[in-house]
């Protein structure tokens, strides 16, 4: 199970801002920063988005799936920008080798990506980084781990990275969420998240990422949700285009009045069926295209070729009832 506990989330931002303190910011090179102003002025920015791709707990490996994907981003994608909505590794268990996940989890992901110079942005997942008191350690990995690999983005609050963040690329503002637990967000990361947005209001395109969803997308975690109405109408005051979360490993392209939600399939085991239907969810990596004029497509490919789209025909129109429902993003 997946908890939150707001004085024990208090004590863990000061140990993470100490940690932060003494890792600092790795440098960035002139060729990087020219890489990066180019992606800014691309016409159209396209971004890929891959998640939950773990395996069993303690797994070293990953599926072919997974290769593939990386593969078929780098190769055919050809993305400014990959997103994880976390899951990255196989962690919330004690005495794990979280240092050879982690090896793992670059030697398949990470390392491939950078060697094609795409910038990867990360979230943490609750087998990552859970906010639960017991994975304290697993969030000092995730922290120490990607610290050590800050992607070159231009970030316009960094100051917890890589726990919650936000930056900005071409006209897109992108906002990391913490939300490794159920329930309400925090008070603080609530605060943080409305100063920032007030501050950047003019931002043409926003778009949230995290890994616990607002609302249900599978079958059996009904209940493994932030049920946040209060976040929902921030984001809605505030014109965020769209939240994108995972942990829910079955893909749906959701909307509720103006803000887009949605739920990433994974890449890694354990695809599960979206509520109310019966066949498990497609593995599949989600595409968006992004202008001036703001968010132009979102497309899912489906492994494992990654050569077919997830026809939107194919899903249902809505899902659940009352206060949790959903509607499919081209019907509203």
């Amino acid at each position: 199970m997946i908890e939150r506990g707001k004085i024990w989330r208090a004590g863990a931002i000061l140990m993470v801002v100490m940690v932060l303190m003494v890792l600092g910011t790795p440098d960035v090179g002139v060729g990087a920063e020219k890489t990066l102003a180019a992606r800014s002025e691309a016409d159209v920015l396209t971004v890929a988005v891959i998640s939950d791709l773990n395996g069993r707990y303690g797994s070293k490996e990953y599926r072919a799936t997974v290769h593939d994907a990386v593969r078929f981003i780098i190769d055919d994608v050809r993305p400014d920008l990959v997103l994880t909505t976390g899951d990255m590794v196989a962690g919330q268990r004690a005495d794990l080798d979280y240092k050879g996940m982690w090896h793992a989890f670059h030697a398949a992901v990470s390392d491939p990506l950078a060697r094609a110079n795409i910038p990867f942005a990360v979230t943490p997942g609750n087998h990552d980084a859970s906010a639960s008191p017991a994975f304290f350690r697993e969030r000092i990995h995730f922290v120490n781990e990607w610290m050590a690999r800050k992607p070159n983005l231009r970030f316009v609050d960094a100051s917890f990275y890589p726990l919650y963040y936000a930056f900005e690329l071409g006209p897109a503002l992108f906002i990391s969420m913490d939300a490794t637990t159920t329930g309400p967000v925090d008070d603080d990361q609530r605060t943080w998240l409305a100063t920032l947005l007030e501050r950047h209001k003019h931002k043409q395109t926003k778009i949230v990422f995290g890994h616990v969803p607002l609302y249900p997308f599978a079958r059996g975690r009904e209940h493994e949700i932030m049920d946040d109405p209060a976040l929902e109408a921030l984001f809605v005051q505030h014109g965020v285009d769209m939240m994108i979360t995972g942990h829910h490993h079955a893909f749906y392209p959701g909307r509720r009045g103006p803000l887009r939600l949605v739920g990433m399939a994974c890449l890694g085991s354990g695809a599960r069926r979206l509520v109310g239907t019966e066949e498990p969810s497609d593995q599949s990596v989600t595409v968006l295209r992004i202008s001036k004029r703001g968010i132009e497509s979102l497309e899912a490919y489906k492994g494992p070729g990654f050569a077919g789209k997830v026809e939107r025909t194919d899903l249902p129109e809505t899902l659940n009832r009352g206060a949790w429902r959903i509607v499919r993003d081209d019907l509203e």
